[in-house]
């Protein structure tokens, strides 16, 4: 075997100009594929790792019993929520911890009344990682000693025909079933260009939601990570210092988002294969048209002694050679590109108006170095190498050698 590696590794590179030209192929297809799982990284920590930042975080922690009566959003209190913090903060991928009291209820002006979320947070540990707080466009952003006040999204201020300094009517449902109703005034409007979510939900402080709606402490703790994919580790560091306590990730709390992020990677998978699959043809080619140049070779290794199936494997060998050398140079090119993409990133600024998701790239969009995937694509291109290498290789097999070596 050792002689057809010698024999494989010299025969590849007496023809540099073919042999380069199929490494390029290779390796381009390697890069674009690294570049593109880079780049689909880079959209989905943009956009959906923002959706699931405006929503309530990467990881949720309430207290037992919720995820029963989650339909009803429920008022549990946590039992010791600073234990909750404590945890989730001596993780290192935890950018911050915060709490909330999250309830339903209505709000109302002249306009009409509108069936909201209304969640009580604490405003200056989430302005560093939720980026409504980092959107308001109109008036300012709640601070921890607002009372009486309410920061709502854009959306919901057109449909309500309200602007900062207007008194609205809020009403919500407290710990104990009760509808507790307060006159609340504007202080900010956040707007993120998606009316949809914009219309959801209206914030206010953590001590405003824990006086109004009777709750000690806080219902629920919001964990926001760096990166999505994240949370399965966070939660398994969690969940053994903090028994009787339901952590989630937004998976379980967002399942249409989860869906949604899901149908993308398969969507993106389909296409890659297509893409090296239109690759490997290409390589097929180049592969089948050394044989018919290497005629009179092939002749004289079968006046040599070598059988037809020893001719096979030493193409064989070349193909998957040429397919580990191309590898190497996809790599170093993938990485070269995302590399630097990382520290510019992308400028999605312009494009804000195309779909309306675009919004929540907030500008820029950093690809990551595209190696989620790379023992799958790598896997990928050697199977096609050796695979593209099969058909010429039965062709080289099947050349009689004194008909090849009379081949001009």
């Amino acid at each position: 075997m050792q002689l057809y590696l010698r024999l494989a590794w010299r025969n590849i590179w007496r023809h540099k100009r073919r042999t380069i030209i199929i490494v390029l192929a290779m390796s381009l297809t390697l890069a674009l594929m690294m570049w593109y799982d880079g780049l689909m990284n880079g959209f989905t920590d943009a956009i959906y790792g923002n959706a699931v930042k405006i929503l309530g975080g990467n990881v949720q922690v309430h207290a037992e019993g919720y995820r029963a009566e989650a339909n009803s959003n429920p008022l549990f209190p946590l039992v010791d929520p600073q234990a909750v913090i404590n945890a989730a903060e001596a993780n290192p991928l935890t950018l911050a911890a915060t709490q909330r009291i999250s309830t339903g209820g209505l709000v109302t002006s002249r306009e009409g009344a509108f069936s909201v979320g209304i969640i009580g947070i604490e405003p200056e540990k989430e302005m560093t990682v939720n980026i409504i707080g980092q959107n308001v466009k109109e008036g300012r952003n709640l601070t921890s000693n607002d009372l009486d006040s309410v920061l709502i999204g854009k959306g919901l201020a057109d449909a309500m025909g309200v602007k900062v300094g207007d008194r609205i009517t809020m009403v919500g449902r407290s710990q104990h079933e009760q509808m507790r109703q307060r006159t609340m005034t504007v202080i900010g409007i956040f707007d993120l260009g998606l009316t949809d979510i914009e219309k959801q939900s209206v914030y206010i402080s953590l001590g405003e939601a824990q006086a109004l709606y009777e709750v000690t402490g806080s219902t629920e703790v919001a964990i926001f990570l760096e990166k999505l994919g994240q949370e399965s580790a966070v939660i398994e560091s969690m969940q053994p210092g903090l028994p009787g306590y339901e952590i989630e990730s937004f998976q379980a709390n967002y399942p249409d988002l989860a869906s949604a992020i899901n149908t993308k990677s398969g969507v993106m998978d389909v296409f890659s294969i297509i893409i090296i699959a239109i690759a490997g043809v290409g390589i097929l080619n180049l592969l089948l048209m050394a044989v018919y140049e290497r005629t009179r070779e092939i002749g004289v290794l079968g006046a040599m002694g070598l059988k037809p199936n020893q001719i096979s494997m030493l193409f064989v060998l070349e193909g998957m050679m040429i397919g580990l050398v191309g590898v190497a140079a996809g790599i170093i090119l993938g990485l070269a590109i995302n590399g630097y993409l990382m520290k510019v990133g992308l400028d999605f600024g312009n494009m804000t108006q195309a779909a309306s998701y675009m919004a929540l790239i907030q500008s820029r969009a950093y690809p990551t170095w595209g190696i989620e995937k790379l023992p799958l694509r790598v896997s990928m291109i050697l199977i096609i190498s050796a695979l593209a290498a099969l058909i010429p290789a039965a062709e080289a097999g099947r050349r009689e050698p004194a008909e090849a070596l009379h081949f001009v």
